[in-house]
This record gives C-alpha cells, structure tokens and sequence, in this order.
C-alpha cells in the first residue's frame, strides 16, 4: 500500500486532502482511480490515516478516513545521529539508511576533519536534497514521521545540542572494550533521547573527542575493525534498534 506525508490540518476529521507533487504521483505515475486505499501520516502524532481515494483533480486528492492505525511503529526512544560531514554523496547514503533504521533526527556536523566546506547558499541547497531524501526513505520504509535533517553545526554547537540528552556516545578507536559498549546499549529504553556521535572519514581529532567527554559524551569501541563513516552509523544504529525492539 502507498503511503503519503500530509500536514496536519490536511486531516479535518473524516476528510483527507493530499497537494503538492504527490499529487501528480498518484493520478499520473501510480494512475490510481477511486476507491482505492491508500495510508496517510502527517509526520508529527506517529499515526497512520488508513484513507480511500474519492476524488482526483489537477490542485489536490480526496479521500475519506477509513480507521487511524497506532502500530508503533516507531522506535520507543529517540535517537539522534550527528554526523561529521563526509567527502562527495556519502551524506546521502548516511540519511537514507539512518532513516530506515528509525534514527528521529539527523544532524551534521562540521568537524576538524571535514573535507567539504559549504558556503550559506551550497548549505540550503544541499539540505533541501538531504531532507528530501528522508521523506523518500520514510516513505519507503513506511515510517510515521519525517525525521528532520537539521542545520549543520559545529562540534561545540552538536556537543551543545545534545546536551541533555539521557545517553550519548561516540565510537573512537581508543575506547575501551565491547564490553563497555554492550552495557551502555543494554541500558537504553523506552522514552530516552539517544545521541550518536559518528565521525568523517579520519574519524575525530583528540581535541574534538575532549570536547565530548566533557559534554558527557561517551566513548565507546565498534569492534576492532576500522569501519568507514557510511557503515559507522548504520551499524551503531542497528544494534540501538535491535536493543529497542527486542525490549518493545
């Protein structure tokens, strides 16, 4: 079943109406008529709006809400992935998979070993590309919301932002053993704000893992192979999600 993102005052009790490009998707890519059934989420209650089309015009798509399914479908707690920024479209990748995975928010980070340098107008741009890759692969992964890619930040702003945050950790080759890591996972639950710190290709600077563990930042080991930043958040999340679901 199709799934589309609507903003919430779209929903007006039983009425449904769909604008905007997915539009032009549904009546000339997917050629779909009425009476067929589609799943609606605004991006913002966790909800699905089980819906069926009634009418198709040029501007918008009618529908009519059928029953509202809370399946929990998203992860119990939240998890934040701040990124160092990677070379050329890795970042792409990055959010794509990060969001299929459950992460809640993604924010990149400008670190020491950051190779790409984005002006004011490059970063707009390059964000508007990130965000719509996270609404591609919410809808693909029949999430319930849109995780939001933030603004990129530096280490101090990151360092900040996750400052209250119920558990933080950063992967560093200087960590202690998987141990410490298996416990720190194992102690995630439900209704906690997780943040991820994962490096650029290089990995961070001391100064910079400093400036963590100051913040309350954890250092933690991903095993004893090097893992390159495209795989780093990945699998950091995974184990999260394997954690969070077999818990739910």
């Amino acid at each position: 079943m199709h799934q589309f993102f609507v903003e919430p005052q779209q929903i007006a009790g039983k009425r449904i109406m769909i604008t905007g490009s997915d539009v032009n998707h549904i009546k000339n890519v997917l050629r779909m008529k009425g009476g067929e059934e589609i799943a609606v989420s605004n991006g913002v209650d966790g909800r699905e709006y089980r819906c069926r089309v009634e009418r198709i015009t040029e501007q918008e798509v009618i529908c009519t809400l059928l029953f509202i399914k809370e399946d929990g479908i998203e992860l119990p707690a939240r998890v934040f992935l701040f990124q160092g920024l990677p070379k050329a479209d890795k970042m792409e990748l990055i959010i794509q998979k990060a969001v299929e995975l459950g992460v809640y928010e993604v924010i990149p980070v400008a670190t020491k070993r950051s190779v790409i340098k984005l002006d004011a107008k490059k970063e707009q741009s390059r964000l508007a590309r990130w965000q719509s890759i996270a609404e591609a692969a919410a809808k693909q992964s029949r999430r319930r919301i849109i995780p939001p890619v933030r603004h990129i930040m530096s280490m101090e702003e990151a360092t900040a932002y996750a400052k209250d945050m119920d558990c933080k950790l950063i992967p560093y080759e200087m960590a202690e053993g998987m141990h410490k890591t298996r416990e720190l996972i194992g102690h995630i639950g439900s209704g906690q704000r997780v943040a991820v710190f994962i490096g650029p290709e290089g990995g961070f600077e001391d100064s910079e893992i400093t400036l963590a563990m100051a913040g309350g930042i954890e250092p933690i080991t991903m095993g004893k192979r090097i893992l390159r930043t495209e795989t780093a958040g990945p699998t950091m999340l995974s184990w999260i999600m394997y954690q969070l679901e077999e818990e739910a």
